[in-house]
C-alpha cells in the first residue's frame, strides 16, 4: 500500500534562498546613486584644451612673479655693492674728523702770521685734504652764524642770550659736521640764541 504523496506546503520552503527586498531596494539605491555621480562627473568634466590654458596660464604667472622677485633681488644686490664702495671707508673718515679739528685749530692759530712759511705749508696740507674728502664723497655741513638750526644735521650743545641774532639761530659753531654721500658722517655742534627779553619782561599780572 503505498501512501499518497504530498505537495510541499509554501512553509517547508528553504528561507535562505529567499531574498530580502530591503536589501535588494538598497542595492538597486546605491546604484542609482553612483550612476548619477558618474554622470555629473562626465557633465563637469573640463575640456582637455581649456585645462591645458588653464595650466599655461598658470605657470606664466609664475614665471613672472620669478622674474619680478629675481629683478628686484639684482636691484638690491647693485645697490649693496654701490652702498659698500661708498661708504666702505665711513669707518676709517669717522676716526679721521678729529684729526681735522685739531689741524683746524692750528690753523687759526698759524693765520696770526698769514706770511710766514708755516701758514703757507699748513694751507697746503689744508687743500690736500680737502681734496682727499671730496674724492671720498664727503662734504661739510653748511653752517653759518644767524642760520636756522636743523636738528637732523645739528646738535645744539647749549643756548647763549644774543641781542643780534634772533632766537633759536645758531650763534657759534663749536664743531663742524660732515656727511658722506647722503649719509650723516657726524653732526655739526653749535650753540644756539636765546633772547631774555621775554624772561625779563614784567608779569602783566603784577
Amino acid at each position: 500500500m503505498s501512501l499518497p504523496m504530498q505537495e510541499p506546503t509554501q512553509e517547508s520552503e528553504d528561507p535562505i534562498n529567499e531574498e530580502n527586498p530591503a536589501e535588494e531596494s538598497s542595492e538597486q539605491a546605491s546604484q542609482e546613486v553612483d550612476e548619477a555621480a558618474e554622470k555629473t562627473t562626465e557633465e563637469v568634466e573640463i575640456d582637455p584644451w581649456q585645462a591645458l590654458e588653464l595650466e599655461a596660464a598658470k605657470w606664466k604667472d609664475q614665471a613672472i612673479r620669478t622674474a619680478a622677485e629675481l629683478d628686484n633681488f639684482r636691484k638690491r644686490m647693485s645697490r649693496e655693492k654701490l652702498d659698500a664702495v661708498r661708504y666702505g671707508n665711513q669707518s676709517l673718515l669717522e676716526e679721521l674728523l678729529p684729526v681735522l679739528d685739531n689741524f683746524d685749530m692750528g690753523m687759526q692759530a698759524a693765520a696770526q702770521e698769514e706770511g710766514s712759511m708755516l701758514f703757507m705749508g699748513m694751507q697746503m696740507i689744508h687743500k690736500q685734504l680737502d681734496e682727499f674728502l671730496s674724492s671720498q664723497n664727503v662734504e661739510e655741513i653748511p653752517t653759518e652764524v644767524g642760520g636756522d638750526f636743523d636738528p637732523k644735521v645739528h646738535e645744539a650743545l647749549g643756548q647763549e642770550a644774543s641781542d643780534e641774532i634772533d632766537e633759536g639761530k645758531i650763534i657759534r659753531v663749536v664743531r663742524k659736521g660732515y656727511r658722506i654721500g647722503e649719509r650723516l658722517l657726524r653732526p655739526s655742534n653749535i650753540i644756539v640764541a636765546h633772547n631774555d627779553e621775554a624772561a625779563d619782561a614784567p608779569s602783566s599780572d603784577q
